[in-house]
């Protein structure tokens, strides 16, 4: 782990130890508080409990009087087994303060569960209706009482913890206080902290930046010195090494100065000499217009056939001298396509043919100059030259919703699976002297680096069964896309 590093890494683990120590204390005392709260209301709770059970208890032995069955026996049993539970629940709730009372309350659960047995014993062993009715009137007169001690009780107990309430609002309000001081001393510290932290950073990057800004003004004399011993200590070192090779460097030109002034001086009469050589070489305009003098000398002679010929060779050839280091549209492509395949057609005559599908409507797409004319070149080459018959090309334009496909086909021998991945992987072992002097490889090459994807050539190609050049042009090249991205965001 590098230094700078370690002091991130420490002050992370400063603030991480803070906020858990808050949140540790914060916790304990929520949950301390949260506890006694809930034991104050179990208390509530069960005395609540007692008066329910003992009114359902005296429902119960009410329904069974006047409906004896086995059903309403079983629900008299489960109710007083109910109130006998709560008493022993109520018994853990005795303390000094309420000692007497809950004594009397004991007492009078027994006294109705006393009560309520009496009343069933009377109802069905004796037969005594009057006296059992009697002990049911008593029983209900418990319940009464026992209610009312309840409300006695609760009353009891808020008046016992009248003072944890109250010393529970006071500690809140004091943690509150507690939390305010320790948020602003925990800022203070922090900001104490992180001062430091970043003057350690910082410092020495700024007289890096120092450094550089006389290194700018020339002055390779002054001596990079770090006082720190984290990694940009190193790279100050490094960049005071740098400091000195530079220095260095400059007194080796200085010395070989005078040595490349008299080099200068004998190539400058080598350059007379290939600029007189140069003088003697002819001129592309000048064939352009020897070209064109010739084609119209030709119409006027009637030799329309020759003149179109020379027109055709001289556009070829204008074109690939002006195209190939920018973008052109589709129909710029197709329409020099076009003027070559006739160059060809006088050549061979009926040997060749060639057929066209063309979606007119995806002629704007922009790439590379010089891509359509190598690639039917190679076709004419490999498929029409070597055959006696001669062969057939397509040429196809489709249009897709992101991409434009165009295909060249022809019905030649077939290019060898080698030479496939050869093509696709740019290796260079095509067959020289096209006359526009590109290779098949180089079409690739320019197709990607032009549209920024290699997804953009496919080679379908079986031997004996023709070749298939399937090109997929993107409509918006990676940049233009990425601009019309940010203009809608």
């Amino acid at each position: 782990m590098t230094s700078i590093q370690k002091k991130i890494w420490l002050l992370a683990s400063v603030v991480l130890s803070i906020m858990a120590a808050i949140w540790i204390a914060l916790t304990y005392y929520n949950q301390k508080s949260q506890d006694q709260y809930n034991d104050i209301l179990q208390r509530y709770l069960r005395m609540n409990e007692v008066t329910i059970a003992s009114q359902q208890l005296v429902a119960a032995l009410n329904n069974y009087l006047r409906s004896p069955t086995p059903k309403q026996m079983e629900e008299l049993q489960a109710r007083e087994d109910t109130l006998r539970q709560t008493k022993f629940e109520v018994q853990s709730l005795r303390n000094t303060d309420n000692d007497f009372e809950l004594s009397n309350y004991v007492h009078l659960i027994d006294s109705l569960v006393g009560t309520t047995d009496r009343s069933l014993l009377l109802f069905q062993e004796e037969k005594d209706a009057e006296a059992s009715g009697k002990a049911f009137s008593e029983a209900t007169r418990i319940a009464m009482y026992i209610s009312e001690m309840t409300l006695t009780l609760i009353d009891k107990e808020l008046n016992t913890y009248d003072r944890f309430y109250r010393g529970i609002i006071e500690q809140s309000e004091a943690l509150k206080r507690l939390g305010m001081w320790l948020l602003l001393l925990i800022t203070f510290l922090l900001a104490l902290f992180t001062y430091w932290f970043s003057l350690s950073i910082t410092r020495p990057v700024l007289t890096l930046i120092q450094a550089a800004k006389e290194l700018s003004r020339g002055r390779f004399d002054l001596k990079i010195e770090v006082a720190s011993n984290d990694e940009i200590s190193f790279l100050a070192k490094m960049f005071d090494r740098m400091r000195i090779n530079i220095n260095n460097l400059i007194v080796e030109i200085q010395e070989k100065a005078q040595l490349e002034k008299e080099l200068q001086q004998s190539k400058l009469l080598l350059q007379e000499s290939q600029l007189r050589s140069l003088q003697s070489q002819i001129n592309p305009h000048f064939l352009f217009n020897t070209l064109d003098t010739i084609s119209k000398k030709a119409y006027l002679e009637g030799s329309e056939e020759t003149s179109d010929l020379l027109v055709n060779v001289a556009d070829l050839l204008r074109y690939n001298l002006k195209r190939l280091d920018r973008s052109v549209t589709l129909y710029d492509e197709v329409r020099v396509l076009r003027q070559y395949i006739e160059i060809q057609m006088a050549r061979f005559s009926e040997r060749l043919q060639f057929y066209t599908e063309i979606d007119e409507s995806c002629l704007h797409v922009q790439m590379p100059g010089l891509t359509l004319q190598p690639i039917v070149e190679n076709a004419v080459i490999h498929s029409i030259e070597p055959r006696e018959e001669g062969g057939v090309i397509w040429f196809r334009v489709i249009d897709g919703p992101d991409r434009v496909t165009l295909e060249i086909e022809d019905d030649g021998p077939g290019i060898a699976d080698h030479k496939v991945r050869g093509i696709m992987e740019e290796h260079t072992f095509e067959t020289e002297g096209h006359s526009t002097g590109i290779g098949f490889s180089n079409v690739v090459k320019r197709l990607r680096l032009f549209y920024g994807i290699p997804d953009v050539l496919d080679i379908e190609s079986v031997a004996g069964s023709g070749t298939k050049i399937v090109l997929k042009l993107p409509k918006i090249r990676g940049s233009e896309a990425y601009v019309q991205d940010l203009d809608r965001g």
